[in-house]
């Protein structure tokens, strides 16, 4: 196994993080709910933030009445319906936002010889390139775990670090992993692995809430580049 002493595995959430998709995903996962279970369930006031798809998927059609084993049993073409939709959403989006300072400081943590980055997302797989294709970010992301790896994201940074070590040789543990997020549930899945969690109030949970989830680190947005790699590297 290779050395990697004083290397950083830094794991981006993308929701929140990294970047505001007006509402791709919700509509296109509310299309294909309709087709697939005929029903959306609660969705127009549901909160998405923080849970992995199939979590999102279970609960909604939990309470829309629907049996585990049905739900399970229409999960895979689910997720083919609801990626052909966000093929059709994406381009759509008027209001594609990347959050302050997040190009700059995932560029330069790509080209800094003490970090390799990967994802940590509750999006499954192709959803999650799907949203970072549009913005040129995929390249700097070549591995990851994602939601169809596992329904509960406490989970997926030991998925993330396993894949790391199968594609890479390379193995991280404990704080030499940072997590990147911007939920309570980001904080959560960093503290199960014993990762370091860092954590920006860009998404839709306020500074005030991140703070009393006690992260290590909390910052309002990524703008201040310099104070945010010292961070992260620290």
């Amino acid at each position: 196994m290779a050395d990697i002493t004083g290397t950083k595995l830094v794991l981006f959430d993308i929701d929140g993080t990294i970047l505001y998709t007006g509402g791709a995903g919700r509509r296109a996962m509310r299309r294909a709910l309709l087709r697939i279970f005929g029903s959306t369930g609660p969705i127009k006031n549901y909160s998405f933030c923080g849970k992995t798809d199939p979590q999102i998927i279970m609960e909604l059609m939990n309470l829309a009445g629907h049996s585990p084993d049905l739900i399970g049993e229409r999960m895979d073409r689910f997720w083919d319906v609801y990626v052909d939709y966000l093929e059709q959403e994406m381009p759509r989006v008027h209001d594609l936002k990347v959050y302050p300072g997040v190009m700059k400081l995932v560029r330069e943590l790509h080209g800094h010889d003490g970090t390799m980055l990967g994802l940590q997302t509750g999006n499954i797989q192709r959803g999650a390139r799907l949203k970072l294709e549009p913005i040129g970010l995929n390249r700097y992301f070549p591995v990851g775990a994602f939601g169809d790896d596992c329904a509960d994201r406490d989970q997926l940074p030991q998925i993330a670090v396993q894949r790391v070590r199968e594609q890479c040789d390379r193995d991280f543990r404990g704080r030499d992993v940072i997590v990147v997020g911007d939920t309570p549930a980001d904080i959560s899945c960093a503290r199960y692995f014993g990762a370091k969690a860092v954590m920006v109030a860009t998404g839709f949970v306020s500074y005030e809430e991140l703070q009393r989830a006690e992260p290590d680190v909390l910052f309002r947005d990524f703008s201040d580049n310099r104070m945010v790699m010292e961070e992260i590297l620290r």
